[in-house]
């Protein structure tokens, strides 16, 4: 019965030291709750559209990137990575280079705006991962985008 009683010990010892440490891990991660991320995306704005094969910022993509890093202040800890994307026209590779492009423009402007770049990633994915499938410029202009991502980054 004496040993029954200290295996139990031990294990609500170690039971304990496990739930440390997963407490000591959340205090150490930046935590973002479903409504952060949903604000992000719908009133703040995630998403910025650019002109056929260019990687500079057009004004609509300035205002929303403002927007973007003010609300980036008050979330001080909180990593991000930005996609670059571009349309179904093109090489594969003429298109990851623009996607590349289009997200390191996205990366610069938040910097110059205050955000550490140590929060910031990137990740191209050109033609890849198109919002819309299609073949006309409609459909096009959704896809020339770069895509920021809160609460991820990609390690490089």
């Amino acid at each position: 019965m004496k040993n029954i009683g200290l295996v139990i010990l031990v294990i609500l010892l170690l039971a304990g030291c496990e739930n440390n440490e997963k407490f000591k891990n959340s205090l150490d991660t930046p935590q973002i709750s479903e409504s952060d991320i949903e604000y992000f995306q719908n009133l703040v704005g995630d998403t910025v559209l650019f002109t056929v094969d260019q990687s500079g910022l057009r004004p609509d993509a300035i205002s929303i990137l403002k927007a973007q890093a003010d609300w980036l202040k008050e979330k001080k800890f909180l990593p991000i990575t930005v996609e670059g994307h571009a349309d179904e026209q093109g090489t594969r590779e003429y298109n990851l280079a623009l996607g590349a492009r289009r997200a390191t423009a996205v990366r610069e402007f938040l910097i110059a705006k205050g955000i550490d770049q140590d929060r910031i990633s990137i990740v191209t994915y050109g033609k890849e991962r198109p919002l819309r499938v299609c073949s006309n410029e409609d459909c096009w202009s959704k896809n020339r985008r770069a895509t920021t991502v809160v609460g991820k980054k990609i390690v490089e």
